[in-house]
């Protein structure tokens, strides 16, 4: 039996809800037929946005929202996607798929999603291809309130009061598709660019004290490496600190990270849905190292900013496997298992446990692309198992995470790829009530666990599972085959609680 060991008095640090973010690009099928379909269209609609898809995502209590991209950001102009939809441009999507982009879905179509979802906004600014006139002047058009030829703008295309811009980046993967910058080079251009990023009404005691955690102005965003590129985290940090310490203080709040599992290569990427027990295993082997660049990054950035309030965002995460067939390559659609149900539970567990540094992650992506956790196919929709398991740990959301060690095996086919056989994190909310996420990533052992609390004592338990075969799946035909239930398998005892963890599972237990 599993040892696992609870310090609930221990509070580590604040698991901040925008850890459970999300990300939508111009790319497929994911605004256009997923989030958006246009207020003529017969699929149910408020001013546009789906019915049915909003009322799933705010159920998982979508915190933040990540527009327009990608590498789609670093090609988009924001003038093209505002006033009468009919007078908007039309382009063609070179980055994917080769289609016509009408920019129906713009500025004002955005903020009106995240309005209905609830949720905080992240705009990726255009740093690539587009000028810093041009940011700043979106920017202001979205932000500012009073007399000015973008807030005049802003009026006659229908929305008199500023928005609120909660997070901007300055430019996307500028170490590739965003302009193949050196990490010198990019730093310096995005200490010219945000410059322009105005805290239009913010104090000047407001603007030296930002900080990720600061809700009342624009938090910075600078991109970040790709995956375990310290020379550009290096490059990237000494530029942007030397001469201006601390950089925190209005210049940037977060630093990017990007990092997709590929269990065969990025060349060959794999089935989504078409595997064996050893592609299972790489798979969530090649996840965990997650855990590794979280740490590899986090050292550099210690070097300048011990106090950890530049946050690590990781603003693109999930799996990445081979298209469905006949489907367009370019429009990444992808089917999701109780495998990508895993790869969520790893992830989400790492960021929780590096909540000190990973103050931000958008999975990649929210509909119909990567690791959605929404599929469409015309009026019908389905929830992925990784949309479950996102219901199963919103309750971290806000909450401390706590002090916690579970005695684990290594499990597996190939010693290459060995992993844990189990992952979790444990967190307390403001209530007092604790909150357990468990994965069990054997495909075929159960394990009972024998749990005992430092700092607490349970009188009342819940739980609900997500559990079944390591293929399983939702289908239009049948959404509902994977979907958590309630677990009755915890038992209290004194000073903790015993129960068994199903394989190829995800649980979620609340103490109170």
């Amino acid at each position: 039996m599993a040892k696992y060991f609870i310090n609930a008095g221990h509070k580590v640090s604040k698991i901040n809800k925008e850890i459970y973010g999300h990300f939508s690009e111009h790319l497929g099928r994911c605004i256009y037929e997923g989030l958006y379909v246009g207020e003529n269209s017969e699929i149910p609609n408020v001013n546009g946005m789906r019915r049915d898809v909003v009322e799933a995502l705010r159920e998982i209590r979508v915190p933040v929202l990540r527009w327009p991209g990608g590498c789609f950001a670093d090609e988009y102009h924001w003038k093209d996607g505002i006033g009468p939809k009919e007078k908007r441009k039309r382009m063609i999507n070179t980055h994917w798929g080769g289609v016509v982009e009408d920019n129906s879905f713009g500025t004002h179509e955005y903020m009106e999603l995240c309005s209905q979802l609830g949720c905080e906004t992240y705009v990726n600014g255009n740093l690539g291809s587009g000028t810093v006139q041009e940011m700043s002047e979106w920017v202001e058009y979205m932000t500012f309130e009073g007399v000015s030829p973008m807030a005049d703008l802003r009026a006659q295309n229908g929305h008199p009061d500023p928005w609120k811009v909660d997070f901007f980046g300055v430019g996307n993967e500028n170490w590739g598709c965003g302009g193949n910058m050196t990490p010198e080079f990019y730093a310096n251009e995005y200490r010219r660019y945000q410059t322009y990023v105005r805290q239009y009404g913010a104090s000047e005691d407001n603007s030296l004290a930002a900080g990720i955690d600061n809700p009342s102005l624009i938090r910075k965003i600078a991109c970040g490496p790709n995956i375990d590129d310290t020379e550009w985290t290096e490059g990237v940090l000494k530029t942007l600190f030397r001469h201006c310490e601390p950089m925190w203080h209005g210049h940037a709040d977060g630093l990017s990270l990007h990092y997709y599992t590929h269990p065969e290569g990025w060349k060959t990427k794999g089935s989504a849905t078409q595997f064996d027990v050893k592609t299972w295993y790489k798979t969530l082997a090649k996840t965990l190292f997650m855990e590794d660049l979280v740490k590899m990054h986090g050292a550099i950035m210690d070097q300048y900013d011990p106090e950890k309030k530049l946050g690590l965002i990781v603003d693109e995460w999930g799996t990445w496997f081979s298209v469905e067939p006949g489907t367009n390559p370019g429009f990444l659609y992808q089917q999701n298992t109780m495998r990508d149900a895993l790869v969520a539970c790893l992830n989400l567990n790492i960021f929780n446990k590096h909540s000190d540094r990973v103050k931000m992650a958008c999975i990649a992506q929210m509909v119909n692309v990567l690791q959605s956790v929404i599929l469409t196919d015309g009026a019908r929709m389905l929830k992925t198992p990784t949309w479950h398991v996102f219901d199963l740990y919103k309750d971290h959301q806000e909450a401390s995470l706590v002090e916690s060690f579970l005695e684990t095996k290594q499990i597996g086919e190939e010693e290459e790829y060995m992993v844990p056989n189990l992952s979790e994190s444990a967190s307390i909310d403001a209530e007092g009530k604790l909150h357990i996420t468990i994965g069990n990533l054997s495909v075929t052992e159960d394990y009972p666990v024998e749990t005992v609390f430092s700092g607490f004592e349970g009188k009342k338990v819940s739980a609900r599972i997500l559990h079944d075969r390591m293929d399983a799946l939702n289908t239009f035909d049948e959404p509902d085959m994977v979907a958590s239930k309630p677990f009755e398998g915890v038992r209290l005892v004194p000073g903790g609680m015993e129960f068994t963890v199903p394989a190829c599972s995800v649980l979620a237990i609340t103490v109170e």
